[in-house]
Order: structure tokens, then sequence, then C-alpha cells
């Protein structure tokens, strides 16, 4: 399984992966939220600097930066963005789900889908990643009961995302149980490197601030961002691989495990064997 895991990773090329998928996210994907901050109401914005801050963990002058592009007056960034720039920065984020969907398929070894099943799933998928980035905060937060419970709920809403991100992304092609693997796997990396985001992203991102500006900012955010898009690709690999095993595939139901042969019989241990010919046959 090791031998495999290793060939298979670097088959898929999961660091060149996943710093696409990065920039992607940071080119096309981060304008959009504030796109939507733009037309959002007053609380949902406020929600999104809580659910940002959370994930990356802001505090001093970054937060106050992240307040003052969301809580500000938005009335000049409607106008200047307008339908049809809303509409353009929609279009080009599906860019993050290209990325996003060429990695899924590397996993799993499959090849590229038709652009006519797919095109629609890139939008669909925008629209739960923000809402995700969103409820951040109150997840963590446990609805205000604290972490006891919002650690537990973002581990579900993590592993929920990523499970379902791969049966979309993937045009169902493969089974919902073995793709459970991955989902686990990334919705508990990510849950504690969230989590430990305050350790590292302030200290950093304030420090950027003040000595590089906002340019320092911007290297600061964007190797976070690669930092969680590599620990999400290696997931979902090794999710595809442990899925793809013999004994973990005739459990899951996944592309690793054969039907049983016509004649076959099933013992109590659930392993296919043949009825033994007739002696002298």
């Amino acid at each position: 399984m090791i031998t495999h895991l290793v060939t298979h990773l670097i088959s898929v090329n999961v660091l060149d992966s996943a710093t696409r998928l990065a920039a992607q996210t940071f080119l096309t994907a981060v304008p959009l939220i504030f796109v939507a901050a733009a037309v959002a109401p007053q609380a949902l914005r406020e929600q999104f600097v809580d659910s940002v801050s959370e994930v990356f963990g802001l505090t001093g002058s970054a937060r106050q930066q992240l307040e003052q592009v969301f809580e500000g007056d938005t009335s000049e960034l409607r106008q200047t963005t307008g339908v049809v720039g809303a509409l353009m920065v929609l279009v080009s984020a599906t860019a993050c789900s290209r990325a996003m969907q060429r990695l899924c398929q590397r996993a799993w070894s499959l090849p590229k889908a038709g652009a006519r099943t797919v095109a629609w799933r890139w939008i669909v998928w925008i629209p739960a990643w923000l809402v995700m980035i969103a409820v951040q905060g109150v997840l963590r937060d446990g609805f205000g009961l604290g972490l006891w419970l919002g650690l537990p709920l973002l581990l579900i809403a993590e592993t929920a995302l990523w499970w379902w991100t791969q049966h979309l992304l993937l045009t169902s092609r493969v089974p919902w149980l073995p793709l459970l693997p991955g989902a686990l796997l990334a919705g508990a990396a990510l849950s504690v490197l969230t989590s430990l985001a305050h350790l590292y992203v302030p200290r950093a991102l304030n420090h950027s601030l003040a000595r590089y500006g906002s340019l320092g900012a911007v290297f600061t955010l964007l190797s976070w961002l690669i930092a969680l898009c590599v620990t999400m690709a290696l997931c979902i690999t090794v999710g595809a691989v442990v899925a793809r095993e013999p004994a973990v595939a005739r459990r899951l139901g996944g592309p690793g495990s054969p039907p049983p042969a016509a004649g076959d019989t099933l013992d109590a241990g659930q392993r296919p064997t043949r009825p033994r010919p007739p002696r002298g046959a």
C-alpha cells in the first residue's frame, strides 16, 4: 500500500496541483468574496468578517483592514461592479472549480468529463464554497456554546463539504462510500489547520503588513492558501488510494473491488470462494 501510495502521489503531482489550485483560489475566488460582500446585507458582511478571521486567524491591523473592506460603504463598489461585472467574476471563479475537478480526477485516475456534463457543476460548487466560508465562525463557536460543540460541528461540516465536492466534480462516476475516506481525512486535517492558524497567520500577516505593506500580506495569505491546498490534495489522493485497497474496496464497493464471478459463493467472512471441481475433473 505504501509503495502504491508513493507512486500515485508522484503521478498525481500533488504539489503542482495544489499550487495551481491555491493560485486560482487567490486570483479568482477571493475577488468573488468581495463582490458577494458588496451586495450582501450588513449582517451577512459581519458574518463574513468573523468567518474569514477564524479561517486565517486574523487579528490586529489585518482584521482592521478586512473590516474596512467588508463593513464600510459598498455603494461605490456596487456601482463599479454592476451586474455584468459580477457575472464575469462568477464565470472567472469557475477556474477554481476546474482546478479542483482536475485534482479529483487525477486522484481517482479518471479521464476528463465532457464540458456539457460538468459546466453547471463548476458554478454550483462556488456558492456552496462561499456558504461554508460564511458559516465557519458560527460553527467553530458552536453557535455560542463553545469549542466543545464547535470543533465536532466543524469537522462534520468540512467532511460533508469534501465528500459532496468529490461526488459533484467527479460527475458521480465514483459511488458515495469510496469517497468517504478522502473526505474524512480532508475534513479532519483542514479543521486542525484552521484551528492552528491563530498560532502563525496573525503574527506573520501583521509583520508582513508592517514591514512590506499590502504586498507582504499577499505573499503571506498565498503561502497559507498553498499549505491548505497541499493538505487537502494529499488527503483526497490518500483517500483514493485507501479506498482502492482490496480489503477496503470490498467493504465500500469502490473501483478496486471487482464483483464476484458467476458461480462464486461467499463465506461468513465475505470472501469470494469458488466451488471445488469434482475429483478427476
